[in-house]
């Protein structure tokens, strides 16, 4: 056998593309692929990312589990799914394309809207193709050839299929209600579209006289202008300030209106004046009071943000900020305006182009939730859906039972129409499946179809089933496969996302999955936690602190960006990060190619054993990957993804390389041919069998150096993955390895401490417990290899009470959980000058240990100081103290 070539320096650019068209090319992504893929399936649909986006960090954070976890049920031989595709995102698409006719001098109009969904398209593609490339280079084992969008022709006809259904069974309707308004982007948006900014603003304090001319009321509003449309103020029912205020009526300043005074309990007595106006058409809080008490409503806004008629001619066409400064003008010169105080509020802003955001009275299309909701609780009550963790159960609860009627439609060109016709000639409206040029109830063709679209969440919701051809499937409309993917692939297993979308996707998915299949869409629901920068911050474009996840795989390779990722990802807590972090992923794939590279340059004479023997280290080798499939399997279905991160960490650095591999060489360099033969081949084995165990973490590396392996053959993301096996376990093999462990990591620890050249020998002195002494006898030469041991002795150990008077003398005592040993110091270096060097340490320690004392006794720090930093003051103390009774010992020793 000939030894074989890997780069002399690890470069993921050399090999990573390559080996994603290799993966995609031999179609290994898909459920088919490969043998044995029997039993359930294990089935993922990807969150599908904006299609205008560039994917970020959250994205990168996102995708890399998914590919986690696919990759080790695809390794445990099921019919594994990931099904990719993106997000037609109504409004931030048409916001990317009109930005771009801005630039022109254009609008959307100029075009009108068939030319503008024609340009909108193309702008698609474009960014189609970026996305798609940005998923190969994190290395995404998707199916590509599954791959859907949220307009194609399958989902738009599932869109159609459930708006109509909706309406069938009364769980959608049209009507005027109070909803978010965005007046740049001329539409409504859902709550999750409002992004809410803390803002400095003002509290103005202003004087409403009692209609009957005896007094006035004093009351507070953030927004002055909204006075105008006021239909009433309103008290607590229990204020005695105002007992007699109520069925009174005040004069609107500014207008010619009187409004009545109401009670509420609504109103928050502690709360400014205990006193406060009351704008359905304007305000959340003030709509539900209105409908209480059958309040006028009066709407003062134009679509594009400026006052309409309803107000006094002096207001009108005036914009919002114009209208505030006027009306605080005709305030103070009426005699209203009291004061105004400086305050910071949360306001709501478009979350794309940054426009405060009006409440706006509107006719828009509306879904009945509580139905569907009551169905969506009573599934996750029954244990159908679990979540990871399980905190965010409380979240999905809350919403549910306090959930509001969802606003569907959105005044946009881009996105699915609204299947509803409007009669010209009788006026009604007529909801259908198909496309409609005559008026079902009067036979017109004055029929217009509703301009509006549908939220981009309503194609969204539908996502886990729509995907899988739902509903052509029931239809007999379905293409080749698509009828096999809705009975094999539904539901599917598992949803990877983030929290801030538990409302907004994850519940509703439930609640479509349920209504629409009669099954829940998945059964594990894993919330990745909130990326931050070091200083605790939420990575976001505003702080300019987010990373590029296509910049990190530039940098440190896609492996280096997914183990980080992983090894960081602690269940249920933010990720606190860095560009330096990935380092750290990207020193372990290296570690990994330079461990096989050793290996692999060693082969030359080598042959392959068919069934070679194995020795006590090989054996605990093989057990301690055992222990950590054994692990790595339980954390990987239980999605503790840091858990399975940081066992293939411990267990490929620690055990195989620094142990195992370090181990072999007794054989490589003492023993004959046959006996090399027999190491090489168990070696290579062993390191097969850790490449498949690290693949789902790492596997481009991975499958770069299996398939150079003269023991594989095939793709390594075919292979099987490590399973537990109870006859390799070796449980004494394993304690007695650990004993070695010890008794070398010690020696290894003085040697450092007392800077011994690693070249040096030093003589070592062992006294173990009885029941490890032959095991180290057998072992001596194992331990004098990993030590840097020149002669060792094995000794009983002393049983006698008191000072040992055995001790031998110019050495240092070393005490382990099953041994004592001697390292003879002076043998290897200058003992006065070690006891010198020992003796400054010790005095520094001392003094660090009172200042931590002095600190530690200041009740003032202990109460005031963030506890996490009192406790870390604390563990420096007992470290501190440890290593002064350490040095004491080396000084004592060396006497």
């Amino acid at each position: 056998m000939k030894a074989i070539e890997l780069e002399k320096a690890f470069d993921p650019r050399g090999f990573e593309d390559r080996i994603y068209a290799q993966w995609k090319e031999a179609g290994a992504f898909k459920p088919e692929a490969g043998e044995n893929r029997a039993g359930p399936p294990y089935v993922v649909v990807i969150p599908p990312p904006n299609v205008t986006g560039v994917l970020h960090l959250g994205h990168g954070l996102n995708i890399s589990l998914q590919d986690i976890v696919i990759r080790f049920h695809r390794m445990r031989g099921e019919p594994t799914l990931w099904v990719p595709g993106t997000d037609h995102a109504g409004i931030a698409t048409q916001h990317v394309v009109e930005k771009r006719l801005n630039a022109q001098g254009k609008s959307r109009h100029d075009l009108g809207r068939e030319k503008f969904v024609e340009e909108t398209w193309r702008v698609k593609e474009e960014h189609h193709a970026v996305i798609s490339r940005q998923l190969a280079r994190m290395g995404a084992s998707v199916d590509w050839s599954r791959e859907r969008f949220t307009l194609d022709e399958g989902l738009s006809r599932a869109v159609r299929e459930v708006f109509v259904t909706l309406y069938e069974r009364d769980l959608l309707y049209k009507g005027h209600y109070l909803v978010n308004w965005c007046t740049s982007c001329g539409t409504a948006l859902s709550d999750d579209e409002v992004e809410h900014e803390e803002t400095p603003g003002k509290m103005y304090h202003i004087r409403y006289p009692y209609a009957d001319g005896k007094g006035v009321v004093e009351l507070a509003t953030t927004r002055p202008e909204t006075m105008l449309g006021d239909t009433a103020v309103a008290v607590h029912p229990e204020d005695e300030r105002y007992r007699d205020l109520a069925g009174k009526k005040v004069l609107l300043p500014l207008t010619d209106r009187e409004i009545p005074v109401i009670t509420d309990t609504y109103v928050d007595r502690t709360f400014g004046t205990g006193v406060v106006k009351i704008t359905p058409a304007h305000d959340p809080n003030d709509w539900e009071v209105g409908q209480r008490h059958g309040l006028a409503v009066v709407n003062i806004l134009n679509p594009d943000g400026t006052l309409n008629d309803e107000v006094p001619e002096t207001y009108r066409g005036l914009s919002v900020k114009a209208a505030r400064e006027k009306i605080l003008e005709d305030l103070k010169a009426g005699g209203f305006f009291i004061k105004e105080e400086d305050i910071t509020h949360a306001v709501g802003h478009c979350y794309r182009c940054h426009t405060v955001i009006e409440p706006f009275l509107s006719e828009q299309w509306f879904v009945r939730m509580k139905p569907l909701a009551e169905k969506a609780l009573a599934a996750w009550e029954r244990g159908e859906i679990i979540f990871y963790p399980r905190k965010w159960e409380n979240t999905y609860r809350h919403w549910l039972r306090n959930i509001r009627d969802w606003c569907v439609s959105r005044q946009l060109w881009w996105g699915h129409r609204v299947p509803a016709w409007n009669c010209g000639s009788c006026g009604k409206t007529t909801v259908s499946r198909e496309n409609i040029s005559i008026c079902p109830h009067c036979g017109s063709t004055e029929v217009k179809q509703d301009p509006d679209v549908l939220d981009t969440w309503f194609s969204s919701w539908l996502w886990p089933f729509s995907t899988l051809g739902w509903p052509d499937v029931s239809s007999g409309q379905a293409q080749s496969g698509q009828a096999d993917d809705f009975s094999r692939f539904y539901p599917t297993t598992a949803l990877v996302t983030g929290y801030d979308i538990i409302f907004f996707w994850v519940s509703r998915m439930i609640m479509a999955g349920l209504e629409f299949t009669g099954k829940v869409p998945f059964r594990d629901i894993y919330i990745t936690g909130l990326l931050r920068d070091k200083q605790g911050r939420k990575m976001s474009k505003t702080l300019g602190n987010g990373l590029d996840p296509l910049e990190l795989v530039d940098d440190y390779g896609a492996d280096a960006l997914k183990f980080t990722l992983a090894f960081l990802c602690a269940q249920g807590q933010d990720i606190l990060m860095d560009r330096e972090s990935f380092k750290m992923g990207s020193k372990f794939a290296n570690k990994i190619w330079n461990a096989s590279r050793y290996i692999l340059m060693n082969l030359e004479g080598r042959n392959l054993v068919r069934e070679p023997s194995l020795l006590p280290v090989d054996i605990w080798i093989r057990s301690r990957l055992n222990t950590a499939a054994a692990a790595m399997e339980e954390a990987f279905l239980s999605y503790r993804y840091n858990d399975a991160a940081q066992t293939a960490y411990e267990y490929f650095w620690n055990d195989f390389c620094d142990w195992y591999v370090e181990a072999t060489k007794l054989s490589v360099k003492e023993g004959d041919d046959a006996e090399k033969d027999r190491a090489t081949t168990v070696l290579l084995g062993v390191l097969a069998e850790s490449l498949a165990l690290l693949h789902p973490l790492l596997p481009f590396v991975t499958e770069e150096i299996y398939q150079k392996l003269p023991n594989t053959q095939g793709l390594l993301m075919r292979a099987p993955y490590p399973r537990y096996d109870k006859n390799r376990s070796a449980p004494q093999r394993e304690e007695q390895f650990a004993f070695l462990q010890e008794l070398v990591r010690s020696v290894r620890t003085l040697r450092s401490e007392c800077t011994v050249p690693p070249d040096k020998k030093v003589r070592l002195l062992v006294r173990p417990d009885k029941h490890h002494k032959e095991f180290l006898g057998e072992n001596a030469g194992l331990v004098k290899l990993l030590a840097g041991i020149g002669d060792l002795e094995i000794a009983d150990p002393v049983t006698g009470q008191g000072e040992d008077p055995a001790r031998p003398k110019t050495s240092i005592g070393l005490v382990g959980s099953a041994f004592e040993a001697f390292v003879f110091i002076a043998e290897a270096v200058d003992t006065a000058f070690l006891k010198q060097k020992f003796t400054k340490e010790l005095e520094k320690d001392r003094l660090f240990i009172a200042s931590l004392k002095t600190k530690l006794a200041n009740d003032k720090f202990v109460k005031n100081a963030p506890p996490e930093l009192v406790e870390g003051e604390r563990i420096k103390l007992d470290e501190a103290v440890k290593r002064t009774e350490k040095l004491v010992s080396y000084i004592r020793d060396m006497a």
